[in-house]
């Protein structure tokens, strides 16, 4: 019996069609609440086909009649690293001294390519998610959350910023009414955060979100504020984060009545808060509903520090209490508690006219407010993020600066307001390495 010969290539070339049928595509179902796609698989394209994919047909099918590895890919060279040209800032005095901060997210580490190796502590799910996954996958989430929560510590110092608003979104529905959970499970790794920050002296405080609302007449929006209180206070607690991390909310909605919105409010602090919350508990004036007048009184009544805004107070501000009037009666408290003061500072952007436009953060703010006092932790809410702290590092001569942690600004500032769900393109100066 005659042994066969091997089959030449180029027949294999012939087979070509038959070994698309089989090279179906493989189905991309992409799971919209995953923090990075898998990639798509392609399937083979219709046509004669290039080289390339014509030395895979060889390739595929020699492994499958000669038993033959396929040939191994050619790696592509890494892209160059970008050298961002940072424009020149006008210098300017301050007695200013305390410590700038940032909320949230880090945009140099967040935008780390490739995508896998991003930093950030904002990972997250929809409901239908935690149905199909378990409680057990978002808690894993809620890990890597925190635990990235350490590299931006790390970088923070190194840059020294040591001062940063946590995300509320660190651990997932932990408050919710029906999918909720102790953060008990994630001691350890809190407690290493709180560690790591209190080695460094960085300040962590949270904020969170405009439905957390205790003047709300309806009593199901009260107790889910409440426990999203709940859940940033043990979040705090359990890293060992002192009388400084507190808790900034808003006075909320009027609901067609401030006095009574307030009375609520009041009463809610009194008689549901647990003391864990209360103790931890800040105000904050906003620019629609409620200004530093309206909420200084309680504040006081409650033994509440008041974090002044100096954005808000612009567009919604107390007709007879100046800048400096409002924090020195707010200092007053931070102090009775032992906390240090701490406001916020953000400037509309350039070209915004309208209330809603000016309500906007601009990516940079280029000035600190004059009636700053000298030692205070102030919040830049920006939305440069760190970019917008080291901007008034080189203002302001604050701290040193590494250069090679500086990104440009970009060269135009939309005003519309869509935050993270716009995709327009703004164009920033970069040049790649071995340009002119």
């Amino acid at each position: 019996m005659k042994t066969p010969k091997p089959r030449h290539k180029t027949v294999l070339l012939k087979n070509k069609k038959a070994a698309r049928q089989r090279d179906t595509k493989a189905p991309t179902c992409l799971d919209s609440d995953e923090d990075f796609p898998s990639p798509k698989t392609k399937g083979p394209s219709k046509g004669t086909g290039t080289k390339n994919q014509k030395a895979r047909l060889i390739n595929d099918d020699a492994e499958f009649f000669d038993g033959q590895p396929p040939k191994k890919k050619r790696k592509r060279a890494p892209k160059a690293e970008p050298v961002y040209a940072i424009p020149e800032v006008e210098r300017k005095e301050t007695t200013f001294r305390g410590r700038l901060g940032y909320a949230c997210l880090n945009t140099i580490l967040r935008n780390k390519k490739p995508a896998h190796e991003a930093v950030f502590c904002s990972r997250t799910c929809r409901i239908d998610t935690i149905k199909k996954n378990g409680i057990e996958w978002v808690k894993d989430l809620g890990r890597r959350n925190v635990e990235d929560m350490l590299k931006i510590i790390e970088w923070n110092e190194v840059n020294n910023i040591r001062f940063m608003r946590l995300s509320s979104e660190m651990f997932p529905f932990a408050s919710h009414e029906l999918f909720g959970y102790s953060l008990d499970y994630c001691a350890p790794v809190l407690a290493e955060v709180g560690a790591l920050a209190n080695k460094y002296g960085h300040r962590l405080t949270v904020h969170p979100g405009q439905f957390t609302q205790l003047g709300s007449p309806r009593d199901s929006v009260v107790k889910a504020s409440i426990r999203e209180l709940e859940y940033h206070a043990q979040m705090l607690d359990l890293m060992g984060i002192g009388p400084d991390g507190v808790m900034i909310i808003h006075g909320g909605g009027v609901y067609g009545d401030k006095e009574a919105a307030l009375a609520r409010i009041r009463k809610t602090v009194e008689e549901d808060l647990p003391k864990d919350v209360r103790d931890r508990l800040v105000l904050e004036n906003d620019e629609l509903c409620y200004n530093a007048a309206d909420l200084l009184p309680l504040c006081e009544e409650l033994d509440i520090p008041l974090v002044f805004d100096h954005h808000h107070d612009v567009l919604n501000p107390s007709p007879e209490l100046t800048p400096s009037e409002i924090i020195a009666r707010t200092n007053v408290i931070f102090a009775r508690r032992g906390i240090k003061p701490k406001q916020h500072l953000s400037e509309p952007r350039e070209g915004a006219v309208t209330v809603m436009e000016r309500r906007a953060h601009a990516d940079r703010c280029q000035r600190l407010p004059e009636a700053l006092p000298d030692d205070m932790d102030l919040m830049i809410e920006a939305k440069d993020k760190e970019q917008a702290v080291l901007h008034l590092y080189r203002l302001y001569n604050l701290q040193p600066v590494i250069h090679a942690s500086l990104r440009p600004p970009t060269d135009i500032q939309t005003k519309e307001t869509k935050g993270p769900k716009s995709h327009r393109k703004t164009g920033s100066t970069k040049i790649l390495l071995g340009s002119t």
